[in-house]
């Protein structure tokens, strides 16, 4: 596992320019793995992430769908999948996550845990992205690639 980017998060501005790092290190066919309590920032950077992508509408939050996608302006699509409300790791492949490799997609997947045997046996270029909060309301990034 090697670090690529690791610092604090005070601003949107903040969380704006480690995205547009991140999205250059996010290669199609690539997953990025948001790691980190609720409230701890997952969904307001997969937000920034599609901005430095190019996606046009509004990103909002898959809770209750699981997944959604945007198309991006050079082809392709980010997929944003939520795993907190999966019934079992194997729900992942209901999803779509093989064939959304297999076409290229840029995938950022919320509460990874929830399907880690999975995900290590699918996912061959991983990025992984742990937010952590302290007492004074920071938030913490760390950016690694396995």
């Amino acid at each position: 596992m090697k670090t690529l980017a690791s610092r604090t998060l005070r601003t949107l501005a903040d969380t704006a320019e480690l995205a547009a790092e991140v999205a250059a290190w996010l290669r199609p066919g690539g997953v990025l793995l948001l790691v980190g309590d609720l409230g701890a920032g997952k969904t307001t950077f997969t937000q920034a992430l599609a901005k430095a992508l190019g996606v046009a509408r509004p990103v909002t939050s898959p809770t209750f769908t699981l997944a959604n996608a945007y198309p991006l302006p050079h082809g392709g699509a980010l997929v944003h999948m939520d795993l907190y409300r999966l019934a079992s790791p194997q729900g992942l492949y209901d999803l779509g996550l093989e064939e959304a490799l297999e076409d290229g997609a840029r995938v950022v997947i919320e509460w990874p845990e929830r399907a880690w045997e999975v995900l290590g046996a699918e996912v061959p270029h991983r990025l992984t992205l742990r937010l952590t909060l302290d007492d004074a309301g920071d938030r913490h990034a760390t950016v690694t690639e396995e």
